[in-house]
């Protein structure tokens, strides 16, 4: 199965070759039959990514996994994903469905598969200001493109690839919409109800509790204004607000704010000792979006992460983690290991520190390249200066087609965030066909 994967991902993406094709065979004929708004909809995207990952061996996070399976200098990974989506929409009602596939094959973790609805919910639209969905459902909340510390009950961003589509959650929502003639064209009203239990967003937080959030939307001045807040017990309460102007016609600002209440999060003295602590945080992000006359778009972002890790608490788990892995060389005893290992994914996720620059500058077919933009993107920690630099190359020539080439560098010294990422570099070449 390891060596079929490949060739399989490769074969879904030929099937959609034929249709192509035919396509663009046909004749152009006008058929009004066609113009007029269908009540299904169905679409999808396939993609096949191979990767390659330049390994630290040095670093805190290639021993924590590879302590006991040591690799070479590089690791090759095949990844596939298929994505489908579909609508029905009747008189007021409206079924959404999209779903998710993940195949992975790396040696020596060998293959995986993961299916899952990232979205699945029913609308009804009694009246043009109302609207009630039920389901699971992505909200997309806060205006930040790298972050979002106010999208109470989404998924978090992944920062190398914001634009990714995250899975939803189970919710309840209710849209009211109002217009009015005056400085406040628009108010919008989304109370939400989000149940955890040990069977429905269980990944969400605290069992057994019924969660409550609700945004409030203005359109006040030419400026969107949104105050966010959820309570009810899976997560600490927290409140936020977000906001968005057009200065000019291609120039941008935005930002966010969010507090949070009781926020826990578990620290390491330096001497490897770990306790809880528990306070209240707050994060806040400022941004950017201007686009040039010669199609250069740029965002910058600085973003503050009140609940993340310090420099130093940062530098304390990296510590441990050597001191732990000394010990296994020179005994074979794991346990130490072991432990800190169940405090890897809350240090080891995007964006655990405190203090981030984000800039990305892309351009739109340079030297007349028609359909290809190349990009840059930098994001790195202000509190111990070290970053990841993406560069990558995107063309679109082909219908429905796209072809995406990007190199990560990954740059820190010993006992700084990127410095101790399991990675030096990761190179991948993504190829996407939508249908």
């Amino acid at each position: 199965m390891k060596r079929c994967l490949v060739p399989v991902v490769l074969a879904i993406l030929l099937l959609f070759l034929p249709a192509v094709a035919a396509a663009a065979e046909e004749a152009y004929t006008f058929d009004a039959a066609e113009i007029e708004k269908k009540p299904y909809h169905f679409g999808g995207y396939v993609e096949f990514k191979p990767l390659l990952f330049g390994l630290d061996r040095d670093s805190a996070f290639y021993k924590l996994r590879y302590y006991d399976d040591p690799q070479g200098k590089t690791l090759a990974e095949m990844n596939g994903r298929v994505q489908l989506e579909g609508s029905y929409e009747r008189d007021i009602y409206r079924l959404f469905v999209k779903t998710n596939t993940d195949l992975k094959y790396s040696d020596p973790a060998g293959s995986s598969e993961r299916s899952v609805f990232y979205e699945a919910y029913a609308s009804l639209k009694p009246s043009p200001s109302l609207k009630i969905d039920a389901g699971k459902k992505t909200m997309k909340w806060g205006k930040g493109y790298a972050w979002n510390p106010a999208a109470f009950i989404d998924r978090p961003k992944d920062p190398d690839d914001p634009e990714l589509a995250l899975e939803g959650f189970i919710v309840a929502t209710l849209d009211y919409i109002k217009s009015f003639d005056g400085p406040l064209k628009t108010f919008s009203f989304t109370p939400a109800i989000l149940p955890v239990t040990d069977h429905i967003n269980d990944a969400f937080g605290n069992n057994n509790k019924l969660n409550f959030a609700g945004r409030f939307y203005f359109l006040l001045y030419d400026t969107d204004i949104d105050l966010m807040f959820m309570t009810g017990g899976s997560r600490p309460d927290r409140y936020g607000m977000d906001f968005s102007r057009n200065i000019t016609t291609n120039f941008e600002i935005h930002g966010e704010y969010a507090y949070f209440r009781n926020v826990r999060k578990t620290v390491l003295d330096a001497g490897g000792s770990a306790r809880q602590v528990e306070a209240d945080a707050q994060s806040y992000l400022v941004g950017i979006r201007h686009l040039s006359t010669s199609d250069l778009t740029t965002i910058v972002e600085y973003y503050h992460n009140g609940a993340g890790f310090s420099e130093e608490e940062q530098r304390n788990f990296f510590a441990t983690v050597d001191r732990a892995y000394s010990l296994y060389q020179s005994t074979g005893n794991a346990a130490a290991l072991a432990n800190v290992r169940g405090l890897a994914d809350a240090y080891g996720r995007a964006g655990t520190g405190k203090d981030y620059l984000y800039a990305r500058l892309s351009q739109k077919e340079p030297f007349d390249i028609l359909y290809f933009i190349p990009a840059v993107t930098w994001m790195v920690n202000l509190e111990d200066r070290s970053f990841s630099l993406t560069p990558e190359l995107l063309y679109t020539g082909f219908t429905n087609w796209e072809l995406r080439f990007r190199t990560a560098f990954i740059v820190g010294g010993r006992n700084t965030e990127f410095g101790e990422k399991q990675n030096d570099y990761r190179v991948e070449f993504r190829v996407g066909y939508y249908f």
